[in-house]
């Protein structure tokens, strides 16, 4: 049969959705892998063939073209060029081995493949804060090398982009003349690896309040993942902390599935984050620090699609969160600076006490319908995953909650005490991380209050 015949036949077969064999007499060329298909999902080292060419996943994806992303930061890894194959006994497996598959090979999972806890180094139960080490204001410069041990995770605020669209992010310390008492760099790196080596978390935080970042092309996200590498390896960073903020993440109109997303600036984050994880490895920590709004507010609006969405950016963070979620170390949403958001009870919460962080944090344990579509619901986080920020003090963000509401808070979701007239959906969760706070420096001018009463709190949870 002439070559024309036998891609023709191909093309039939694979417009019916079935595996494509391709007979060749090149011996010297490896051979092909089942074929891709565009509505299977990889995990990292699944294989698949395309246009002659074999490929390894290295992580978890599903509709995206090995021939077109196999570049050095993308999903695949380009085996080179494949003749005649034999065909397997058994599909490629498109699931984790440790979950058998409920159905065909070639049919996406409600959600993505869900990994157990990983070793973290991380206590069961972490304090993480933000430390200001590239910006002043009227808390003070606190050096790394004064940060109490008590502080589990410490987020270096921020790394910029150099503009909006760029994708590169620069991280450089206070200028003295701005943050008197500011330490060299290289007693900052030492101060770093010191904080490392009695086993606390250093990550580069991106975005901000002023920090807006839109990875609007593939040349912006390359950028990115070469800018924020270089800055990991030159501080000896642990990973990064998204808190992309303001229009950063905007879905485009049309843009209603968060399983599957379009919008260019979440697409780029993702395969940015991915890259970044390939990169550095299992030991990579990634946090994200979304606002309410980016997040819960996704109950019931998503984006501008339907089900009465009224803002792009509405829960315009959770295809990210969803596409990370087996790479995510936490997510710490900010539980301030928020308008009332409606919980899982159908009931609006505000800002001020114990009962919003139940609310918002249950349903990121317990999941929910998005845009009120219970055929399209965002699945739970595993509980070692979630904290909840709050503000260290009445200076540092609207929202401030005294210590004895932010642990009633905590008490109810860890050990379903003392919720008030709120019923947790999610259970007890004895996994619960822990607890954000923006920030050190504010904790620091107010004597310590968050820290004080926090870490021995969270201590004695078990």
């Amino acid at each position: 049969m002439r070559r024309s015949l036998i891609l023709a036949a191909s093309a039939v077969l694979a417009a019916a959705g079935s595996t494509v064999y391709i007979a060749s007499s090149a011996s010297a060329a490896a051979a092909c892998v089942p074929a891709w298909n565009s509505t299977a999902v990889y995990v990292k080292d699944n294989q698949a063939s395309q246009n002659g060419h074999n490929y390894t996943a290295k992580w978890w994806n599903q509709n995206e073209s090995p021939a077109t992303h196999s570049g050095q930061w993308d999903v695949w890894i380009d085996n080179g060029t494949c003749g005649g194959t034999t065909p397997p006994t058994t599909p490629p497996t498109t699931t984790p081995p440790t979950t058998p598959p409920t159905t065909p090979p070639t049919t996406p999972p409600t959600t993505p493949p869900t990994t157990q806890p990983p070793v973290t180094g991380l206590p069961k139960h972490a304090l993480i804060g933000y430390l200001h080490s590239s910006f002043a204001n009227g808390s003070g410069y606190l050096r790394m090398a004064d940060v109490p041990a008590d502080w589990d995770i410490i987020n270096l605020a921020f790394g910029e982009p150099t503009s909006a669209t760029s994708g590169d992010i620069r991280f450089t310390l206070c200028p003295a003349a701005e943050c008197p008492g500011v330490e060299s760099e290289a007693d900052f790196i030492a101060a770093i690896r010191a904080k490392r080596a009695a086993g606390k978390k250093v990550l580069l935080s991106i975005g901000g309040a002023n920090g807006q970042v839109q990875l609007t092309t593939t040349a912006a996200r390359d950028k990115f993942v070469s800018s924020v590498g270089a800055i990991i390896d030159k501080f000896g960073l642990d990973g990064v902390d998204i808190d992309f903020e303001g229009h950063s993440l905007s879905l485009n109109t049309g843009d209603t599935d968060f399983k599957n997303p379009t919008t260019p600036v979440i697409v780029n984050l993702i395969a940015a984050l991915r890259s970044l994880k390939s990169r550095y490895g299992a030991n990579f920590v990634l946090t994200m620090a979304p606002e309410t709004f980016f997040v819960q507010l996704g109950y019931q609006y998503y984006g501008s699609g339907p089900w009465g969405g009224q803002d792009p950016r509405a829960g315009s963070y959770l295809p990210v969160i969803y596409a990370m979620r087996n790479d995510l170390t936490v997510l710490h949403v900010q539980d301030y600076n928020s308008g009332s958001i409606m919980g899982l009870d159908n009931q609006y919460h505000s800002m001020g006490g114990a009962d919003f962080h139940i609310a918002m944090t249950d349903m990121m344990l317990a999941g929910f319908p998005v845009a009120g579509n219970t055929a399209n619901m965002f699945p739970a986080l595993r509980e070692d995953q979630i904290a909840f920020g709050a503000p260290s003090s009445v200076s540092a963000g609207n929202g401030y909650v005294a210590p004895a509401g932010v642990q009633q808070a905590v008490n109810c979701l860890v050990k379903g005490v003392n919720c008030g007239g709120y019923t947790v959906r999610s259970g007890t969760n004895p996994n619960f991380r822990g607890l954000m706070t923006w920030s050190i420096n504010w904790d620091r001018f107010y004597s310590w209050e968050f820290r004080i009463n926090h870490e021995p709190f969270l201590n004695g949870l078990g």
